[in-house]
């Protein structure tokens, strides 16, 4: 299988909506733009949001199957994805793309 990195690429925060329909919370989204993981064997890497795996976890797994051309050429490059996370509030995009086995990600 192919490793699978994934970059935080942008954060948008809506504080309209927040104001009118969320209720307040103390800590809701640990991630900055610029983070990066790598997912192996098609597996949420350490540290990766839950709810942002869950939106990412069958474009990772089929671009660490080698699949990829999502929806007849979407991408440019037709073995990544731009994914967000499903926070209405604070959504985060993520570019997966596979990496060759000697990149190193921190």
């Amino acid at each position: 299988m192919k490793k699978v990195k994934i970059t935080a690429i942008r954060k948008t925060v809506y504080p309209d909506l927040m104001a009118k329909y969320e209720n307040p919370i103390a800590h809701a989204c640990d991630v900055e733009e610029g983070m990066v993981w790598l997912s192996e064997n098609g597996e949420k890497p350490e540290g990766l949001c839950d709810s942002a795996w869950q939106s990412m976890a069958y474009f990772a797994k089929e671009l660490a199957r080698g699949g990829g051309n999502f929806y007849d050429g979407w991408m440019k490059d037709p073995a990544s994805a731009m994914i967000s996370c499903n926070d209405g509030f604070r959504p985060v995009s993520f570019y997966l793309e596979t990496v060759d086995e000697e990149e190193r990600v921190c």
